[in-house]
């Protein structure tokens, strides 16, 4: 299942003859999915199966849908008499000319503009809907396409940065030992200047506490844990950003924790490029479903 992308946009339309339905979807994200319409008045009836067909294919997103429609004057439009309407009128007009023999009979220009009268082949709302049903699921189908698309993209940089960022890992991890080493050897100099009445133990104790509060191996280790996450939950699919936003959130928690713990310069170039790694998936991950 790949991951989807928020952002994305899908337009059809649907040649009635008498009319053409436009329909338009576009989406960008959002932290909960959140739909909006632009309808045509004559079509405004159709928004509630349009948000139940949206809601069923896009779980997050602020979606704006519009759906109208074009009258097509180039088709010839069909007239026919309303045979129901025509008799009752002439039934009436017999009865009023019987008792007022003076009265004028309706013309045929008035009786074609009696209201009702004429009906075209215009399409009601009923005959409408299944059509409009059917071009928002080739909407939807667009949409989630290119979302789908994007989505794919993103994951393929996430991916990228992942890997940049186990290696990062696996170049600090052999230094450690040596930083520690070297960063005693400092502590311990520094201390038989400033103090020349410690005693060895008692400097070997401030050692071994500065030694405790540098070391960053629980942390290149945390780090490595959220990074085969990150990579698990990508490889999963689906909507996948709210976990990788949280992920995120803890990367960056323990790549300031190594950077502030950090007493090499090698090291805190590794932090620091780390964090700027995080950064940037972070920015992506917000597109994400």
């Amino acid at each position: 299942m790949s991951v989807l992308s928020m952002t994305g946009f899908a337009s059809q339309a649907r040649d009635l003859g008498r009319l053409t339905l436009n329909i338009e979807l576009r989406s960008v994200n959002s932290r909960y999915l959140d739909v909006a319409f632009r309808i045509a008045d004559d079509l405004r009836l159709a928004e509630p199966v349009l948000r139940e067909a949206i809601g069923a294919r896009v779980a997050r997103g602020k979606v704006e849908c519009r759906l109208s429609f074009a009258r097509n004057d180039s088709v010839a439009r069909e007239l026919a008499l309303n045979p129901e309407l025509l008799a009752q009128l002439q039934g009436l007009q017999a009865a009023v000319l019987k008792r007022c023999s003076g009265a004028a009979p309706l013309s045929v220009a008035e009786l074609l503009r009696w209201p009702g009268m004429l009906a075209d082949d215009t399409l009601t709302f009923d005959q409408l809907q299944p059509e409009i049903a059917t071009l928002a699921a080739s909407a939807l189908d667009e949409l989630v396409a290119t979302r789908e698309r994007e989505g794919d993209k993103l994951a393929a940089m996430i991916m990228q940065r992942i890997a940049r960022m186990r290696e990062l890992v696996e170049q600090a991890q052999p230094k450690l030992p040596q930083i520690v080493a070297d960063y005693q050897d400092k502590i311990a100099s520094r201390l038989r200047e400033a103090a020349a009445s410690l005693d060895e133990e008692r400097i070997r104790q401030e050692i071994a506490v500065f030694a405790t509060r540098i070391d960053v191996a629980e942390e290149l280790s945390r780090l490595t844990a959220h990074v085969d996450e990150v990579a698990r939950v990508i490889k999963h699919g689906g909507a996948v950003g709210k976990r990788l936003d949280f992920l995120m959130q803890e990367l960056n928690r323990e790549a300031n924790t190594l950077a502030s713990k950090s007493v090499s310069t090698d090291l805190t170039g590794i932090a620091v490029e780390l964090k700027i790694l995080i950064e940037q998936m972070r920015e992506q991950v917000q597109n994400l479903e």
